[in-house]
């Protein structure tokens, strides 16, 4: 431990060097945080003579990941809010059923052809079908996409996935681990996740006169204590009934986007937004053994396409369903198919229940291509959507001028 400001330190600056080496290609940089992660963990081979392995630090960098991915759900609230959400409910249910209806179907199917197990299946579907939060909130913030009308569908599904989340990790922990689970222990399970959810919506919209006055410090010092002790409270009692602390961040930003020191709130929590998400996309990189890649190259690749022929179809019927246009649709599917934190630990389930040792390999390789292609592929979104349907677009008949002058006055949203 006599080094662990000096590692803190160097990974800092090789996450900026990689942060400028992005903005110099003109690329997504979370890949990038990722791989030089890769490059210096752990499980990294030693570089002759030298060892360049954060080893010492690696479980407080882990931490300042994981409040980076508080902070990053926390502020995509704020960008959001619970009116919103809630007039999106209706269609937030069917979009969301579509969206883990699509995926995890392919996801069994395709772990039922690579001839897995029945447990090491469920494992697999599990790992393909839930995206990752931390990178959505990422993707949607760095390319200003909060504001778009697809967003509420997103957040709506991640969402979603949480509840189905606290609902299968209760079945596949009860199979995995003690080789039974209890029906009445799974209905619990999902009631307490999906009322705490609901629970904080209402009564903090209700609550919101109340935090006006609350938050009504002069100083900021104080200020941002009372708002980081609220985020980590609710976050953290939320891990202990088995729902994501993530998703608390992201509805404790929910309420507070209510308030009228909303916008306060948000220019002080900008700079742990970018440091500490920095922080987290590093320490997901330190996880993953490159050494153990090799093995599941063709399973992770084929997985890959399975999840991006899903998404793209999930997002279309799911933004369809809620009335968004087919280039809204696209973008949701696009959004929401990297895969993160939530797979990892699926993963993890799997090699604690003793089963097949490809799981670990095959799910880091997996998220680390889907961490890459997802934000590359959501910030290309419109050559996408104009590669796709653009022969559909020139059969169009054309529009009326009178409707084509009112479409260009108003400014379209980027994405």
């Amino acid at each position: 431990m006599d080094h662990i400001i000096l590692e803190i330190g160097l990974a800092v600056v090789l996450i900026a060097i990689a942060g400028l080496l992005s903005a110099k290609l003109k690329f997504s940089v979370i890949p990038f945080y990722i791989i030089v992660g890769m490059v210096v963990g752990p499980h990294a081979p030693k570089w002759g003579v030298f060892d360049f392995r954060f080893i010492e630090s690696a479980p407080l960098i882990e931490f300042m990941g994981r409040l980076g991915v508080l902070f990053l759900l926390f502020y995509l609230g704020l960008e959001f809010s619970v009116g919103r959400l809630i007039k999106s409910g209706r269609s937030i249910v069917v979009g969301g059923t579509i969206y883990i209806g699509i995926n995890f179907t392919l996801g069994l199917l395709y772990a039922l052809l690579a001839g897995m197990p029945l447990k090491e299946m469920l494992v697999i579907a599990g790992i393909t079908t839930i995206s990752s939060s931390a990178i959505v909130a990422k993707v949607l913030v760095d390319l200003k996409r909060t504001a778009n009308p697809e967003t509420e569908m997103i957040l709506g599904i991640t969402l979603f996935e949480d509840v189905f989340l606290a609902v299968y990790i209760s079945i596949l922990s009860g199979l995995v681990l003690s080789g039974s689970t209890s029906i009445t222990g799974v209905a619990v399970s999902a009631l307490i996740a999906l009322g705490f959810m609901l629970a904080i919506i209402v009564i903090g919209r209700k609550a919101v006169p109340l935090l006006n006055k609350l938050l009504d410090i002069r100083s900021n010092e104080l200020f941002l204590l009372v708002v980081f002790g609220a985020l980590m409270v609710v976050a953290g009692f939320s891990e202990t009934i088995h729902v994501a602390e993530a998703i608390g961040a992201l509805l404790v930003g929910l309420v507070l986007a209510e308030t009228e020191h909303m916008k306060r709130i948000e220019h002080l929590i900008l700079p742990f937004r970018d440091f500490f998400g920095a922080m987290f996309f590093f320490s997901f990189g330190l996880t993953i053994d490159p050494t153990a890649l090799g093995g599941a190259v063709w399973l992770a690749l084929g997985a890959v396409a399975i999840t991006l022929i899903g998404n793209f179809v999930a997002g279309l019927l799911a933004g369809r369903s809620a009335g968004l246009s087919q280039k809204a649709s696209v973008n949701i599917g696009l959004t929401i198919a990297s895969r993160g934190e939530f797979s990892i630990v699926l993963a993890g389930l799997g090699k604690a229940g003793g089963l097949l040792g490809i799981l670990q390999p095959f799910a880091a390789l997996y998220v680390l291509i889907l961490a890459i292609l997802g934000p590359l592929l959501t910030k290309e979104s419109k050559h996408v959507y104009r590669l796709l349907f653009a022969r559909r677009s020139r059969s169009e008949p054309a529009k009326d001028p009178a409707q084509s002058s009112i479409e260009r006055v108003q400014p379209e949203r980027e994405g």
